[in-house]
């Protein structure tokens, strides 16, 4: 017991910490936040049956764009290095059921910049030989870049996409 008055402080700081941040968004609205302008479209929807159940499954589309002068970098030290922190926005759909593998939300990362390295080394005959391989040097969003991707929601039927939007930097 004295342990679950302890974490409530914790859980509560978690939950309101990552949700008061959002801001709801729909169909065709776009949102600016710290400087880059979310937009959010329907493209498409349409009725299926999954489990017994009608559902309205819609297809969707985000964009980022950054309309401030600052941009975002992420510079890598090391070859390979893991970088989970590169999303920039994300949004989700509370409704959202993520039944037949569709998504429940959209995260909108940083651009990669690929920098083609060259190396030396013998090949299986034994020959020395020089080939270029490429690697992820860093993460970029420069002002005015726009990112896009798009997704599958599936809501119950007759409900539209609730969509909540919320800044990753």
């Amino acid at each position: 017991m004295k342990n679950l008055i302890f974490s409530l402080p914790f859980f509560l700081t978690l939950f309101f910490g990552t949700h008061v941040n959002a801001q709801k968004i729909s169909d065709g609205q776009t949102i600016e936040i710290n400087g880059m302008s979310v937009t959010f479209n329907i493209l498409n929807k349409e009725s299926v049956e999954a489990g017994g159940k009608p559902y309205d499954r819609y297809k969707v589309s985000a964009t980022v764009k950054n309309a401030s002068d600052k941009g975002y970098n992420i510079r890598l030290s090391s070859y390979p290095q893991i970088v989970s922190n590169i999303g920039l926005v994300e949004l989700n759909c509370i409704n959202a059921t993520g039944a037949k593998l569709t998504s429940k939300k959209i995260e909108l990362k940083m651009k990669a910049q690929m920098i083609n390295v060259s190396y030396s080394a013998y090949d299986k005959s034994g020959k020395f030989t020089t080939n270029m391989i490429p690697i992820t040097g860093s993460y970029y969003f420069d002002p005015g870049d726009t990112i896009s991707d798009n997704a599958i929601f599936i809501v119950p039927q007759g409900e539209k996409p609730d969509v909540s939007v919320r800044n990753l930097r």
